[in-house]
């Protein structure tokens, strides 16, 4: 504790500590707090103990011992034996780790994150193997270089001359998808089918009531109507769907580039399911109040009219996936949940083992992202209207409506009235992310009947209370409203517990990451940026005046690397599934693992059927293209 002097303070002493001294004795693949992850606390012996990382620090360093029998609430540091931490080590040990894996708030109103600057001060066994292959400077040069795009890299505020000069850094690779985008982008369908199929497949929903802030008639989209009823009628039946980017109203654009004005829109799109259930685009309002000189934008209007009103919302749509959708309800999320994995639950415990693959590297790549990508004048400035502080604004605004049942596949589905199969057949998002979803589910819930013979047990848990209490209090801030529970009281509700947090470090990334360069590498399909308002009437739109909004040179070059980076797998990927690290060493367990990979290689195979042949395959959830934890 602070003495009278002015001595450090126990937290910082013991930060201290484990930078000089305990640090060096971590080793990669193991746990330094951790006798033996894969059954020591078992079958202890003193063979398993003695060549111990922790135990060598014990004899060689004074001031770790001292802290631990602090800590531990001992005198003598020479009763730290081998045994004493063989018995009693994982909890005691989990408590050291608490204060050294300590919450910060990198921005008000975000969730609570790591306190570490920088990605060299984070413990050993969460940093990256090699901090050069999360370079963001780095990686997207090379993409840059790759992609024989860095010549215009610098080409600032120049622009483009026409559609066809984007194909100048287009870079057509084995890639059905990115091509099929660049040679359809403007059509209708495939502007609907993005927002069932593409990067961001989560705002899509069933419109029971038409908002009054978009005062669309029949009269005015009756030549998009195919059966013969009115507009009221056909939301009644359930053909209407809305996509409301009211999040983005009120947001700051980028301002750090005083050469060149950047803008945001707040857009409500309006859907339609045609007769062929495929869903089209039937009126589109750029800002979230009416008004004269906020037009409704229809498929009957001008062809550049259209075209530019569906640009502004597919520029949106880039901003709330980026930010929002990724960042926030994957990133963010994921690395709360491994931050009070690693504060609550000793190396030991069942459910420290079940999760530990789902949060490798995540606290790593998101340190970095705050010291190199999303930070003030970080690389996510130079091309997105959302830099500069918009993006930060965007997730203090969503934080408030994240809650613990969005990120319950299923009851997300059924809560955006997109859960009929026979009503939107082709959303396949939705089919196979639910078949992941009840293979995740089933795993957990064998590994947890495993452990826990009854619900009392799960009360009783206090470690795994307290790691679900961290998340509730520090990650999600306390708030009641979150949804997100304070504590387990069954089986059951651990089961879905488990369930969200592998489901949204795996297959939730994977649905919303991979496929960034498919769908946002063509520049017009998803612009980072717009250089000019949003047009406040119709009939005056040109060609000219569409390339001119568009992002210059520099920032597509800056935004196309950017996409082809993050869409990489990294070298030596674990896939969903894959759990080399055996920390489980009980036969129950291991079976169960076996079952779960079964299940997964089948849904592989139904993926692959149903992919056959189609000119848009959908594999971003093939479990084989899953990655175990977020990491990129």
């Amino acid at each position: 504790m602070t003495s009278a002097n002015g001595a450090r303070s126990e937290r910082e002493m013991k930060k201290q500590i484990y930078s000089k001294d305990f640090r060096k004795f971590g080793k990669k693949g193991r746990s330094p707090w951790c006798v033996n992850q894969t059954g020591a606390s078992v079958d202890p012996h003193p063979s398993s103990v003695r060549n111990n990382p922790l135990q060598k620090l014990l004899r060689s360093s004074p001031n770790v011992s001292a802290a631990l029998c602090t800590l531990l609430g001992r005198r003598d540091p020479c009763s730290l034996s081998p045994y004493h931490h063989t018995q009693y080590g994982a909890r005691h040990l989990t408590q050291f780790f608490f204060f050294l894996l300590s919450w910060t708030e990198w921005n008000p109103g975000f969730p609570l994150s790591i306190d570490a600057k920088c990605h060299k001060d984070l413990p050993r066994d969460i940093q990256f193997d090699s901090e050069k292959g999360v370079d963001f400077v780095l990686n997207y040069s090379k993409a840059m270089e790759n992609l024989f795009i860095n010549r215009f890299m610098h080409m600032f505020q120049s622009s483009w001359n026409d559609f066809a000069d984007f194909e100048k850094i287009f870079v057509k690779i084995s890639n059905t998808i990115s091509e099929r985008v660049m040679n359809h982008w403007q059509e209708d369908l495939m502007f609907g089918y993005q927002f069932l199929n593409g990067c961001n497949p989560v705002l899509i929903r069933r419109c029971t009531k038409l908002p009054e802030k978009l005062p669309v008639t029949t009269e005015m989209v009756e030549c998009s109507l195919e059966r013969q009823l009115t507009l009221e009628e056909e939301v009644e039946q359930g053909n209407i769907f809305i996509v409301d980017f009211e999040l983005l109203d009120g947001i700051d654009a980028n301002k750090t580039d005083p050469c060149t004005l950047q803008f945001l829109a707040a857009p409500i799109c309006l859907l339609y399911k045609n007769r062929a259930n495929k869903i089209v685009p039937i009126a589109i309002q750029l800002n979230q109040v009416p008004g004269e000189e906020n037009p409704i934008f229809l498929p009957s209007d001008a062809k550049y009219d259209w075209l530019l009103a569906k640009i502004w919302v597919r520029s949106s749509d880039f901003h709330v996936h980026q930010t929002i959708t990724h960042l926030l309800c994957t990133h963010l999320v994921s690395e709360v949940f491994g931050i009070a994995m690693y504060r609550q639950l000793p190396a030991v415990h069942p459910i420290f083992k079940l999760l530990v693959a789902h949060v490798r590297f995540t606290i790593a790549i998101n340190t970095k992202a705050r010291e190199q990508l999303i930070c003030e004048y970080g690389l996510f400035d130079k091309a997105n209207a959302t830099g500069g502080g918009g993006h930060v604004q965007m997730v203090q605004k969503a934080m408030r409506d994240l809650t613990y049942p969005s990120l319950c596949f299923p009851e997300a589905i059924k809560a955006r009235g997109m859960d009929s199969t026979e009503d939107i057949p082709y959303y396949f998002y939705r089919d196979d992310g639910l078949l992941v979803w009840e293979a995740i589910k089933t795993f957990t819930a064998d590994v947890v009947n495993i452990y826990y013979e009854s619900d009392q047990v799960v009360v009783e848990d206090q470690e795994l209370q307290d790691f679900v209490k961290d998340v509730y209090v520090y990650g999600m801030r306390g708030k009641k409203a979150s949804g997100f529970p304070k504590s387990l009281k069954s089986r059951e509700q651990l089961c879905e517990y488990l369930t969200v947090v592998i489901f949204t470090a795996s297959a939730q990334h994977a649905a919303v990451n991979f496929g960034q360069y498919d769908w946002c590498s063509w520049i017009p399909n998803a612009p980072p940026t717009m250089r000019a308002p949003p047009p406040t009437a119709k009939g005056i739109v040109t060609i000219e005046q569409i390339v001119d909004t568009l992002p210059d040179r520099g920032r597509s070059c800056w935004h196309l690397g950017a996409v082809w980076a993050l869409s990489q797998f990294q070298e030596n990927e674990l896939y969903l599934g894959m759990y080399p690290e055996e920390h489980f060493i009980e036969k129950p367990v291991k079976e169960a693992m076996a079952r779960f990979r079964k299940n997964l290689d089948a849904i592989v195979s139904v993926i692959a059927e149903r992919n056959k042949n189609k000119k848009l395959p959908y594999y971003y959830l093939s479990p084989d293209r899953i990655p175990n934890s977020v990491a990129i």
